[in-house]
Formats: structure tokens, sequence, C-alpha cells
């Protein structure tokens, strides 16, 4: 992890940002067919809205560490690597209600192709993308198809927005009821007898005569599919394909875990706030564009090696007046 200081930069300007967006913005590839319907014709429209929504991102875990921001304020954040993420295929299907399902298929981290099923062989092939060891899909809009082959970068998420981190939680084993539904516990004395961590009474008398489907009880703990929201986006490094988001991540170091644009804090208030009018606020402060339909390996070589965001709110260190 030391290495990585020694790329650091001093944070860029709300000038250099909006640099950035709009060369994102004019780099941005069209639209390919999709993989179920090749008579599609390539949307013309290359320009984020605030009804897009982009293809997440597969990356690995590398661990947690702390950064200090431009005010000197230390925060916790979770370093994620991209490890050759790439489009594998573009999904287009028709539902029951005759509405369309829009797709991109994405696969990261490169895998012997011995250890390949030849199914999976030959879908690699027809993409023109090496093995890969695991392969997703993110629903996005019809304009947010990305070609196949695509080589996605960090850049795809900038510095200043927020994600959605989902992975499978750490295992914990066994569990009593105090630690995983958080009880408070019996008495430690005054007649409770080796029974101070028991989950107390389960049933209630002849009637129902039965156990509630439900009910809060030990049982297994972790290993479980967990989405951690609203995770705040500090850093970009471009020539490491790292992304520093704030806070914890579910999941080991090195395990899998799919990002994407947060839901609540990015696309549902940027369809609110688009439709009261309030286009100064569709996207959080200091972002101007995301790289649409996505931020890809000729984007990032136009850009610094390292991105900051800026720290807005008022610096602890500073007296007020």
């Amino acid at each position: 992890m030391q290495r990585l200081w020694a790329l650091g930069q001093r944070p860029l300007t709300p000038s250099l940002f909006r640099s950035i967006h709009s060369s994102s913005v004019s780099n941005a590839a069209p639209v390919a067919s999709t993989a179920s319907s090749p008579d599609t014709t390539p949307s013309a429209s290359t320009k984020w809205t605030a009804n897009s929504i982009r293809t997440g991102l597969i990356a690995r875990k590398r661990g947690m560490t702390s950064l200090w921001n431009d005010q000197g304020a230390r925060l916790p954040v979770t370093v994620l690597q991209l490890e050759n993420c790439q489009v594998t295929a573009n999904i287009k299907t028709l539902r029951k209600d005759n509405t369309e399902y829009h797709a991109v298929q994405v696969a990261a981290s490169d895998k012997p192709a011995k250890n390949t099923s030849q199914q999976m062989l030959g879908h690699f092939r027809k993409a023109k993308v090496s093995p890969k060891r695991i392969v997703r899909e993110f629903p996005v809009t019809p304009d947010a198809h990305v070609p196949v082959g695509t080589t996605l970068s960090a850049i795809h998420f900038v510095p200043g927005q927020y994600v959605d981190v989902t992975a499978n939680s750490i295992g914990k084993g066994f569990q009593g009821p105090m630690k995983r539904w958080g009880f408070k516990g019996l008495r430690a004395s005054h007649g409770v007898s080796i029974s101070h961590r028991s989950g107390g009474s389960t049933g209630a008398h002849q009637d129902p005569g039965r156990v509630w489907p439900g009910k809060k009880m030990a049982a297994r703990m972790g290993g479980t599919q967990v989405t951690t929201q609203n995770l705040h986006v500090v850093r970009v490094d471009t020539s490491l394909n790292l992304i520093y988001v704030r806070g914890a991540v579910p999941g080991v170091d090195d395990a899998h875990v799919m990002i994407r644009d947060a839901k609540k804090k990015m696309t549902a208030l940027s369809m609110h706030n688009q439709a009261k009018g309030l286009y100064e606020k569709v996207l959080p402060k200091g972002v101007d564009d995301l790289p649409f339909p996505a931020g890809t390996t000729e984007l990032a070589k136009k850009l610094p090696a390292v991105v900051e965001a800026p720290a807005y709110r008022r610096s602890l260190f500073i007296p007020q007046e």
C-alpha cells in the first residue's frame, strides 16, 4: 500500500473537474447492438441524462486504509481495484408485459482457459475477450449499452459521487440471538441459572401452539449478499485502476464486489431534481457530468494518474469567526 502515496497529487480544482467531464462526454463510445437482437440500431445520444442508468463494475476488495483530504481531516477508505474488467455482452429481452429489459454483461479477473468450461470459452471467444473468473450483468437504460469487448477503467466513477457496493458478507458461523440480533440477554444474577445469553421464550402457549416463521433465533450469521449504499468516492487512481470509497465494504479481502451508481443518492435523486427543475442539484456537488456510457481505458489515458475529490465542508482546524 505504500507505493500508492508516491502517485499522490494535489486535489483537482472544480475547473479541472469540468474539463474531465467534458472530455469524457466527447470520448464516449457509441452504443453497440445487443446480443439478443443484433438488428438493434445504435443510439445517437452519448450524453448522460438524469434518466440514464449506467452499467456497474466488478472489482476486488484490497483492504482498508486512511487518507487525508486537503483540510487535513482523516478519512477511512476501502481500496477497490479493477482487474481487466471488460464488457462481454449487451442484453435486450422482452418481458411478458411487452416492456424491454436492457442490461450490460461485465466480466473481470482473467482465468486460465484450462479451468474454464467449453460453454464459457465459446462465450468469451465470441466477445473477443480472455476467459474471466466472474461474470455479472447490470440493468441499464436503452441508451447506456457499451460495445462488446470494451475495457472499463476506474474513471467510470467520478470522485465526489456516491456508489452502492454489493458483495457476500463475511461468514461468522452459528451465533446466538445476542450477537445475531442484538438481544439484551437475561439478568446477570437473581435467579437466572446458566441462561444469561439465551434467547428467552419462543412460543406463545397453546394458541398458536407453534413458533411463528421468521422468529429471531440462533442460526448461521453472515455469508449472505449485502449491499452498502451511498458510499462517497474519495479518490480514483487511473494508473493502478483503484477506487477509494469512504467507509466499509462487505466481504473479505480480495473478494469480488459489484460497484454501481448509488440508487438513492444518485439515480433517484437526479431524476427527482431534474423533474423539479433543480438542474444544479442533479449531480452531487462538484460533479458536473459522468462518463457515458462508460469510463474506458482510452479515456483514462487522457486524464491525470490520480483524481481526488476536494473537501467542501468547513475545515475543523480553522476557528469560526
